[in-house]
């Protein structure tokens, strides 16, 4: 089963003319993108995601600002990660619930695994634990 863990993009250039940071179809990813998303202007107090997925693979980017992301697995791993460097993203597998806040001026990019499924989504906390502890 696979857990969140954090994945480090080149980071590319120098200080005086700026960077850029850059990967290619599955080659830091650990699976092939069909879908790419980003969130945006969200309210430091707000918390986003409480949900999983049953099948969705996911990497978050925080390409500007800062975002917490905390994680949790079905036999009660939880972590805690800090995004702010854009050459950072964190891998969310589908077995793990997990929730963001943002700063205000945080901009989230977001590669997943496959299109947009609302039956894909794992929204109640106790329907979570109760499909992924049998797996």
């Amino acid at each position: 089963m696979s857990v969140p863990h954090l994945i480090e993009f080149p980071k590319l250039g120098a200080p005086e003319i700026g960077y850029i940071s850059v990967t290619e179809q599955q080659k830091l990813l650990p699976f092939e993108v069909a879908r790419i998303f980003w969130t945006y202007y969200t309210p430091e107090s707000i918390v986003r995601g409480r949900h999983a997925h049953h099948a969705t693979e996911q990497v978050l980017v925080a390409v500007a600002g800062r975002i917490i992301v905390t994680t949790e697995l079905a036999d009660g791993t939880i972590q805690t990660f800090r995004l702010e460097d854009p050459f950072v993203g964190l891998y969310v597998p589908p077995n793990a619930w997990h929730t963001m806040q943002y700063s205000h001026s945080a901009v989230q990019l977001a590669f997943a695994s496959a299109p947009y499924s609302e039956a894909d989504y794992i929204r109640n906390y106790d329907d979570f634990k109760r499909i992924w502890q049998g797996r």
